[in-house]
């Protein structure tokens, strides 16, 4: 694993931005995102992106199988939410792959159990195997199976709160019930190898909801 701490830094300060918004259903763009509703397919090559508003792209889909190695904690401000995300991803997560001969097997994810100042979070990394042995407030979670419903979000980061609303609505809509926490999967680099920001329209996060 190579980790980035320029991407995790700034991935970890526009986290902080989404987490005030949404608590508030209200608090959505009046100018609405560019929707394209799929079902357990990939993103299109022919998909466009517009200029103004995000693309989000809904998946109905079952969450693959995985170990992921996480790291609990929390934090009382948005600061120290980002400093402990990229401690959790570059440092521990970092420490225990190398010890234990693992490898990362996807993109970094988190949970959130608060959307408000304390945060409690759980940060993970998916792992090929459980590792021999776990350092203190390390442990495994193991997905797979699960019904679930996910925003492909390409766009500004703060305008995520626009994706948790649609998937919310989604939900109510078809008569489903929220199976679960909500969680993010970085999949793109918002900051290139050269330091740069990359076009917030062609890096992907997904944010996905478990529902019965």
């Amino acid at each position: 694993m190579k980790p980035n701490p320029i991407l995790l830094l700034s991935i970890c300060f526009l986290l902080s931005i989404v987490f005030f918004s949404c608590g508030d259903d209200k608090a959505i763009e009046k100018e609405k995102p560019s929707i394209i509703l799929k079902k357990d397919k990939p993103k299109s090559k022919t998909d466009t992106t517009p200029s103004a508003v995000p693309i989000i792209n809904i998946a109905d889909t079952i969450e693959l199988n995985n170990w992921v190695l996480c790291f609990k904690d929390s934090a009382i401000n948005t600061v120290r939410l980002s400093k402990k995300l990229t401690q959790i991803y570059d440092e521990k997560i970092a420490v225990v792959i190398k010890k234990n001969k693992i490898k990362q097997t996807g993109p970094s994810m988190a949970w959130y159990k608060s959307q408000k100042a304390p945060f409690f979070f759980e940060a993970g990394i998916p792992v090929d195997k459980k590792p021999a042995k776990l350092p203190k407030n390390a442990f495994m979670k193991k997905l797979g199976g699960t019904r679930i419903i996910v925003a492909h979000y390409y766009g500004p980061y703060e305008e995520t709160v626009q994706a948790y609303q649609i998937l919310k609505d989604w939900i109510k809509e078809n008569h489903k019930k929220i199976a679960g926490p909500s969680y993010e999967i970085y999949i793109g680099n918002p900051i290139d190898e050269a330091g740069n920001i990359v076009d917030p329209y062609k890096v992907q996060t997904d944010i996905v909801i478990p529902y019965r």
